[in-house]
Parts: C-alpha cells; sequence; structure tokens
C-alpha cells in the first residue's frame, strides 16, 4: 500500500465495486439453481478473504510506520485513510436512499 490515505480508501472502494459487481453477475446466472452447502461455505470465505484485503489496505502502512519508530505518522495515515473511506461509504449510502444507480 502506499503513505496516500486517498489512494488506500480507493483501493478499498475498489475491491469492494469488483466484489459487488462479481456477485451480482454471479448471482443473475444462478439465480435458477437451488441453494446449497456450497453457498454458505462461500459466503464465510468471502467474509474471510474481505477481511484479510481490509487489514492490508488500510493497516499495512501503518504497522510499517509505526514499527518504524514513527508512531504518530503510523496513527494519521491509518485514521486519514479510515476517514476517506468514511466518505466514500457516505457518498454510497446517500446515492442509495437517493435511489442513485438503480
Amino acid at each position: 500500500m502506499t503513505k496516500n490515505p486517498v489512494l488506500n480508501a480507493l483501493a478499498a472502494a475498489s475491491y469492494i465495486l469488483v466484489l459487488v459487481s462479481v456477485m451480482t453477475w454471479g448471482s443473475s446466472i444462478a439465480s435458477d439453481k437451488p441453494d446449497s452447502f456450497l453457498a454458505p461455505v462461500a459466503m464465510i470465505s468471502l467474509f474471510t478473504l474481505s477481511a484479510a484485503v481490509m487489514g492490508y489496505v488500510f493497516c499495512y502502512m501503518p504497522l510499517m510506520l509505526y514499527f518504524d519508530g514513527k508512531k504518530k505518522a503510523a496513527v494519521n495515515l491509518f485514521l486519514q485513510t479510515v476517514g476517506v473511506f468514511a466518505g466514500f461509504t457516505l457518498v454510497a449510502l446517500a446515492l442509495a436512499f437517493f435511489g442513485i444507480g438503480r
């Protein structure tokens, strides 16, 4: 990851957009098939993968800075990344609330 919180938050948002696109496309293909045992396994696996990816996106560079002795910079980068991502989340929620993007 980078030391740029905007790029880090964009990486997280991009991952989510790709994931949602694949899930939407996949559900349209599998809509006529019955649920199976693998559906919950796939969802829990996806949740675990997403937690690992988001952990990397949000925490890798701040941890590297922290262990290099730059504790204040580490905390600032983490909080800025979370703040920018919160902004993206608010925009997405507002768009969903007003029905934009259907």
